[in-house]
């Protein structure tokens, strides 16, 4: 008999589902084989897949192209960015809503806005952060009319903030959270996510090779996200060795608060300053076999290149990081 599986699909994969049943997308955008069942995240059959194709089991939220704007003049609106005008008569907008959550704050405003400046508005299943590049075969699908682009002015970023210090354990990181955090607590509603106490908590279980502190700082990364989604500021002290992880939490935290809410801070004190300050006498177990992969023995930390600012705590006083910090809030 055929192999037959169940395959569960996140938000991002129920988006490229819905694309498949528009046409927007072919069938191979779905991983799978025949008779394969699609789930949603809550284990719901959503789809089939039977041939070369793919049978929805649910109905659709999206509307089929209209065939009275087949010739219509489109404009795809673009992810990040607001129209600062009204749209000319006569054009159908389409407004990308895919894989966007229902409580995604910043999209329901960006939503309003590009709805407000168009007469006839469709929304379809394409991620905002990319429909824009794609806006001529997704708007082909829809009208064989022109595609316009329109004067966009970037959406303002929010109140909310990610302040996502990196280092060697030892480098001052959780020092300098907590006096920032009390520094910001007077005046806005601040989460202290500090390594330690999070893998006491919503880390408990988690090693530490390589995918475990991966998962680590990506769990850290989607509750500062949610801060900051809701206009609060997160303060996150994780070792965070990897580039890849940091890039990742970065994406994270701007598609929930907008470009620059993810401030990058690194404190570059050297591995031997974090050694010599050792009270934990973590180093020494290291360097003695008693520890496996601890960051800058055995195991790599890879240097931010892209860090907002970088503080050596060598020469630099708890205060004076803390005031450098703030700078940045502008």
């Amino acid at each position: 008999m055929p192999r037959v599986a169940a395959l569960t699909l996140d938000v991002l994969g129920l988006a490229r589902l819905d694309q498949v049943l528009l046409g927007l997308l072919p069938p191979s955008a779905i991983p799978g084989e025949d008779g394969d069942e699609l789930l949603d995240e809550e284990g719901t059959p959503v789809a089939r897949r039977d041939g070369g194709g793919i049978v929805p089991l649910r109905a659709s939220r999206w509307a089929p192209p209209d065939p009275t704007h087949h010739n219509a003049p489109v404009v795809v609106a673009r992810g990040g960015e607001l129209p600062q005008r009204p749209m000319p008569p006569g054009v159908v907008l389409l407004l990308p809503a895919g894989g966007v959550r229902a409580d995604d704050a910043r999209h329901l405003a960006w939503a309003v806005a590009w709805k407000a400046s168009a007469d006839t508005v469709v929304e379809i299943p394409v991620p905002p952060s990319e429909a824009f590049d794609r806006r001529r075969e997704i708007a082909a699908v829809y009208s064989t009319g022109p595609v316009l682009d329109v004067a966009t002015a970037p959406q303002l970023t929010g109140d909310g903030r990610t302040v996502f210090l990196t280092g060697f354990s030892g480098s001052g990181k959780s020092t300098i959270a907590r006096a920032l955090v009390d520094q910001l607590a007077a005046q806005r509603s601040v989460t202290l996510l500090d390594g330690d106490v999070v893998r006491t908590h919503l880390s408990r279980g988690l090693g530490f090779s390589r995918e475990d502190r991966d998962v680590n700082i990506r769990r850290i990364g989607w509750v500062a996200a949610e801060v900051t989604k809701h206009g609060g500021v997160a303060v996150c002290a994780p070792i965070a060795p990897y580039d890849e992880t940091r890039r990742w939490v970065r994406e994270l935290v701007e598609s929930a608060g907008g470009p620059g809410a993810f401030l990058l801070v690194w404190i570059s004190t050297p591995i031997e300053e974090c050694e010599r300050r050792d009270v934990k006498g973590l180093y020494a177990k290291a360097r003695a076999g008693e520890i496996k992969g601890f960051t800058g023995i055995d195991d790599p930390y890879e240097e931010p290149a892209d860090a907002a600012l970088v503080i050596d705590t060598t020469n630099v006083t708890v205060d004076d990081a803390v005031a450098r910090i703030l700078e940045l809030f502008g």
